[in-house]
Order: C-alpha cells, then sequence, then structure tokens
C-alpha cells in the first residue's frame, strides 16, 4: 500500500515519516486487533493518530464506509478521553467522524441520540470553567470594556446591548469602571440578549446587586432569544443614550442561515468534499501536539495555495449577517466591539475543516494541558461538552446545523468594512492591562498582538481569539 497523499515529486525516501504505518495493513489480523499499536511510544502514538484521522476522514468524504470503519477500529485502539493531549483530541474528532457517517441514516441517528439530556446548568457551568481556568475571554472583556469606557467619556446614559448576556463579570467590572469616573457615573442600561430565561435571571441578579453596593443608577433588560430570531424593535434604544453593542463569540453562527446550497447535499459530502489535495494549515511553531500536526503536515500531505481563503463565503455577501449589522449601523452605535475565534473552520470540504479544525483545538487541549490534572472533572467537561460538540459541530454538520463558522480577522474586516463600519484602534492602556493579565497567569504560552488596531490572543503563535472595536462611518 503506498503512502496516501504524498506530495507531487517527492519521492518514497522522503516521504512522511508515517510511511512505515501506512504500508502495514488496515485489516485486523487474527487473535488480539493491531497487537502493535500498544507498544508504540508516545510522539509515534500522536503521529500515527494524525496519520488515521486524515486517512479517515478522506474516506467518509469519499463515501468509503468500510474503509473508515477500519481506520475508526484503529484509532479507538490509541485514543482516550483521560489520556495525553494527542490521545484526547482525537478521541472528540473520532467522535466527530463517526457521527458524520450515522447522520447518512437519520432515523439510526435520531434514534440514538433520542435520549440525550442537555442540562442548561451544567453547559452554563462548563463555560464558567472556560472563563476561570483560561484567559482568552478575561482578556477579551478587559479590552471592550476600556474600548466602551473611553467611547462613553463625559455620557450621561449609556445603553450597553450584550448578544450574549451569559457571563456577569465583564459588567461587574464595568460598574466599578464606570463608579470612579471624575464625574461620577452615569445612568447604565444593558439590555442582555439569552436563549434561556434562568441565565438571564442570574445576570440580573448579580448586576442590580452590584450597581446598589456602587450606587450606579441601573437597569437591566432581558430579551429571551436566540441571536438569529432576535426582534431589533425590542432593543428599544432611547433619545439621548449613548449606545455600546457587545458580541462575544455569536456572529459566526449568523453565517449558517445563508448555507442553503451545502443544506442540499448528503450528510456524506460529494465529490468536492474530496481530501484531495488537501490544504496545508498555517504553520504553527508550537510544542507537543503543534509539533507533531507540524511535523505530518510538513512531510506527507500536499497542499493548496491558500486554505484561510478558500471559505464559500469568502467573496460572497451573508444576507443574515448583513442585515444583522445594517440594523446595527441603523442604531449609530459610538462602539461595537466583537469578539471571535480567530480559526478558518467555514470550509466548503470536510478536509478542509478538519485540518484547521485540528491546528486550532490542538492549541486549546494543550491550553487545559498546561493548565488541569489530566485526571481533572472540570477539564474533562470542558473538552467533552465544549471543545468536543464545536469539533462534532464542525465535522459532523453541514448546511444551517453547522453553526460553528469560526473565521479569522481579515474576513471580519472585510464583512464590517462594507457594512459602513470604520475599526476603532484599541488603545494602548486596554492592551496594556490586557497584557498585564496574562502575565498572571504565570505561563509563557499566552501571548497577545496587535494587527490592524486589532488584538489576537494566541497560544504559543496559533491566534484563537480576534477582539476588534467599531463605530459608524459617518
Amino acid at each position: 500500500m503506498t503512502p496516501m497523499f504524498q506530495d507531487e515529486g517527492s519521492s518514497s525516501a522522503t516521504s512522511s515519516p508515517l510511511q512505515f504505518f501506512s504500508m502495514m495493513s488496515l485489516s485486523p489480523s487474527l487473535g488480539s486487533p493491531y497487537p502493535w499499536l500498544k507498544e508504540l511510544k508516545s510522539e509515534e502514538r500522536g503521529l500515527y493518530l494524525i496519520h488515521l484521522l486524515l486517512t479517515c476522514a478522506n474516506h467518509v468524504a469519499t463515501g468509503s464506509l468500510e474503509n473508515a470503519n477500519v481506520a475508526l477500529e484503529q484509532i479507538s485502539q490509541l485514543a482516550s478521553a483521560d489520556g495525553d493531549t494527542m490521545q484526547r483530541i482525537a478521541a472528540y474528532f473520532t467522535e466527530a467522524l463517526a457521527d458524520r457517517i450515522l447522520k447518512a441514516w437519520p432515523g439510526l441517528h435520531r434514534a440514538l441520540n433520542s435520549t440525550k439530556i442537555s442540562l442548561v446548568s451544567e453547559e452554563f457551568l462548563v463555560r464558567k470553567v472556560f472563563f476561570e481556568m483560561l484567559p482568552f475571554l478575561k482578556v477579551a472583556f478587559v479590552l471592550a470594556n476600556q474600548a466602551i469606557t473611553e467611547a462613553m467619556e463625559g455620557e450621561k446614559m449609556v445603553h450597553v446591548i450584550d448578544l450574549n448576556a451569559a457571563e456577569p463579570a465583564q459588567w461587574i467590572a464595568l460598574l466599578q469602571v464606570l463608579s470612579a469616573r471624575p464625574e461620577g457615573p452615569p445612568h447604565l442600561r444593558i439590555t442582555g440578549v439569552h436563549q434561556q430565561k434562568e441565565v438571564l435571571d442570574q445576570m440580573a441578579h448579580r448586576l442590580t446587586e452590584e450597581a446598589e453596593k456602587l450606587d450606579i443608577p441601573f437597569q437591566f433588560c432581558p430579551i429571551v432569544s436566540k441571536l438569529e430570531n432576535l426582534d431589533m424593535e425590542k432593543l428599544r434604544i432611547k433619545t439621548g443614550e449613548a449606545l455600546a453593542i457587545s458580541s462575544v463569540l455569536q456572529l459566526h453562527s449568523l453565517l449558517a442561515s445563508d448555507d442553503e446550497l451545502l443544506k442540499k447535499k448528503s450528510p456524506l459530502a460529494s465529490k468536492s468534499s474530496s481530501g484531495i489535495p488537501m490544504p496545508r494549515v498555517l504553520q504553527m511553531n508550537q510544542g507537543t501536539l503543534g509539533e507533531l500536526l507540524e511535523k505530518e503536515m510538513g512531510n506527507g500531505y500536499s497542499a493548496s495555495p491558500d486554505s484561510t481563503s478558500s471559505s464559500p463565503l469568502s467573496l460572497t455577501a451573508s444576507v443574515k449577517l448583513d442585515s444583522f449589522l445594517n440594523a446595527f449601523w441603523s442604531l449609530t452605535p459610538k462602539v461595537m466591539v466583537i469578539t471571535e475565534q480567530d480559526s478558518n473552520h467555514n470550509g466548503s470540504t470536510l478536509m478542509e475543516r478538519l485540518l484547521e479544525a485540528l491546528y486550532s483545538y490542538a492549541a486549546l487541549f494543550d491550553c487545559l494541558e498546561s493548565t488541569m490534572a489530566r485526571n481533572s472533572i472540570e477539564r474533562l467537561k470542558v473538552e467533552k461538552m465544549l471543545f468536543g460538540e464545536e469539533i462534532k459541530n464542525i465535522i459532523a454538520c453541514e448546511g444551517c446545523e453547522r453553526k460553528e463558522r469560526h473565521e479569522k480577522l481579515e474576513k471580519w474586516i472585510q464583512r464590517l468594512d462594507l457594512a459602513g463600519f470604520g475599526n476603532v484602534p484599541l488603545s494602548y492602556y486596554g492592551m496594556l492591562q490586557a497584557k498585564r493579565l496574562l502575565q498572571g497567569y504565570g505561563c509563557d504560552g499566552y501571548r497577545m498582538r496587535e494587527e490592524n488596531g486589532c488584538v489576537l490572543i494566541s497560544w504559543q503563535d496559533r491566534p484563537l481569539f480576534s477582539v476588534a472595536a467599531w463605530r459608524c462611518r459617518k
């Protein structure tokens, strides 16, 4: 069996270090299946898991389900949700690929998921652990609050619209900053949008309590709604209010509404979803799992010219998102701060998304590896209920079901520019505060850098989140 996905012009002598593995039969031998797998060292196992995942995904993309099943069986011998970083990430990508296969039989898929229970309280707590244990959202909140504070200087009535009102910490910090204004605090009104009433009730209680403690005139207006169903009339902007809008990891989901073309395709993608040729992801000079990915990507798999420009929506307007941005523009906010995952998970093919997702989630899993013990229940929940569900959505879903359509900062800059917004460079003071917060984590893997007036928050050299501030162009 010859190595799969070999670069054109490369000789067998200089191809992937996994050539040895790819030449092995994928058919189980008599007796214990794949006994040699258990003897692999950690790095060999990591490299082979990457190879198997890419091989399996390629079989899924081309409809070779028998071969995909054999690859899944081999992966199951090595992957583990409580093992090392590569074993853990392989477990969730394997689950996502298997889920994609099952979607070819909707009745079977629905039956297997019919008793699945999703507890709002559990999901809320998992997101809370992610917020507390990793610095990304805390940094975003610091930058956003500074941008809002500067935009609202001298204003007597301030209205903030939070498009995902789930975490009170950001607004408690803003209340504290506004209470210390030399000219005195403004009247602050926060409109919170969330699909769960219980979450909004908790938010209202915490913020009202803090405002009373600080003696700030305050009002919280809850709107129970999914973002895509938000009625703009309910925002009720009052005359004389200075408006700020905050969106944290929300706007990318609106891109799903326009994907009718992919919705009509079979769950097992057509030939256009074939993994050949596969794109090479942006290089990541990162230790542990990042190095394993780089080693395999650099040696055995062919590249497309630019995977970050191959999103199906790269040059196409999104009707739903554009209508939202136009509606926000018509409200003339003094500032709108947008935080998004800085990854290209909105590619048109399975292989493209899988490769990009491997890189970004490799970095996130490495963050947890450096922060939390492997046997931590909280870590397992974040990986399964947050990262695992996102991976499953990116890999297993198509059409309107695929909500996790993360895009790179440059795409968001284009979209906001076309919608009539101009970039507001994040201030030096805000970035200084954010850098101090990162340094306080005592881990040199976290980085941030300024790019075109925006900020990218990274693990090692891999950008994971972007923060940008905008205002209406006159």
